[in-house]
């Protein structure tokens, strides 16, 4: 009885947790980013999706329990794109975000930066973040490389241009105290990645805008292309992308400036690379399902918000398309 209260009964693209509810997609969501998922073999992929093949065409084996098949979802949903079917690369799937992104925050909030550093830690972060959104985006429709390439140099652009800039202004700011100094230093990346993770997923998406992205029915047959739909899924992404570096670059440089004034940091200053890293590791993990969860990942909107030929071609009164992540 306990187990059937905590694992409801299984549904095939379904969600074990209410996505209604924003606790009910942080659940969701922690569970689909465990990193654990990294490590899932190529023959336990196999027999996941074997397993979920085998309950879509009613042939699943005697015993197997809805635990069981919630897991396997999960292992499915987690390296495998919703819309092409492929496998996303390890380092761009969102269980990879914090063990392959960390090393980068900790690079962005190290004291002292140089403009060469400054540039050379915003361009691996930007990097990173434009193949995590162009992995994870809404593949209904082709996107071409130069398009890709397009983004990748306008969002590698933004953040520099943005974060030298911001640098540049400090240093001359004489009037600021050394210490104040280095605290608002330490605070610069925030602006400078919220603004260009905004432009790096509109411009690693903007195909979506133009050639529109699959909405489907009740049933999730393809009604139509909407741009519309394409407009919100980039716009709620985007916000995701604000919320999510806020936490991370903000918190642990108040936290690391209180720490390094502690007389045994003082005279252990070895300690201190190690500290802001796991400082920078439980931010960043605390950070991304609260982000992410915002917004369902399979959202929904009403017909009549959307293009007329879409609402003539369905009796549904809301659809549903894929926001990406």
């Amino acid at each position: 009885m306990a187990e059937s209260a905590a694992c409801p009964a299984f549904q095939l693209g379904g969600a074990r947790y209410d996505q209604g509810s924003f606790f009910g997609r942080l659940r969701h969501f922690i569970a689909i980013i465990d990193p654990s998922t990294l490590f899932v073999s190529e023959k336990q992929l196999k027999e996941s999706i074997k397993l979920l093949d085998d309950y879509k065409h009613g042939s699943l084996p005697p015993g197997v329990s809805d635990l069981q098949l919630w897991e396997a979802q999960k292992i499915k949903q987690a390296i495998i794109h919703p819309d092409t079917g492929e496998k996303i690369f390890m380092p761009f799937r969102m269980s990879g975000y914090v063990p392959f992104g960390t090393p980068i925050v900790i690079g962005l909030l190290l004291p002292n930066q140089t403009v060469l550093s400054t540039i050379i830690w915003q361009w691996l972060n930007q990097s990173h973040n434009a193949c995590v959104n162009y992995a994870n985006r809404n593949a209904t429709k082709p996107t071409p490389t130069s398009k890709f390439l397009q983004g990748y140099v306008g969002a590698v652009s933004s953040a520099v241009s943005i974060a030298v800039g911001l640098n540049v202004l400090i240093q001359k700011a004489n009037k600021l105290s050394p210490a104040t100094r280095m605290i608002i230093q330490r605070l610069v990346p925030f602006p400078a990645v919220a603004s260009a993770n905004i432009c790096n997923v509109g411009l690693m998406r903007h195909n979506e805008l133009s050639e529109g992205i699959d909405v489907l029915d009740n049933n999730g047959n393809v009604v139509g292309s909407s741009k519309i739909a394409a407009r919100h899924a980039i716009t709620e992404t985007a916000f995701t992308r604000v919320v999510l570096p806020m936490p991370i670059f903000v918190l642990p440089p108040i936290i690391m400036s209180y720490l390094e004034r502690l007389r045994f940091l003082q005279c252990n200053r070895r300690l201190l690379l190690p500290i802001h890293s796991v400082v920078c590791l439980v931010t960043f993990g605390l950070s991304l399902p609260v982000a992410i969860s915002l917004f369902p990942q399979m959202s929904q909107i009403e017909v009549s918000c959307l293009e007329p030929e879409i609402a003539m071609a369905t009796d549904c009164k809301v659809v549903t398309y894929n926001k990406g992540l």
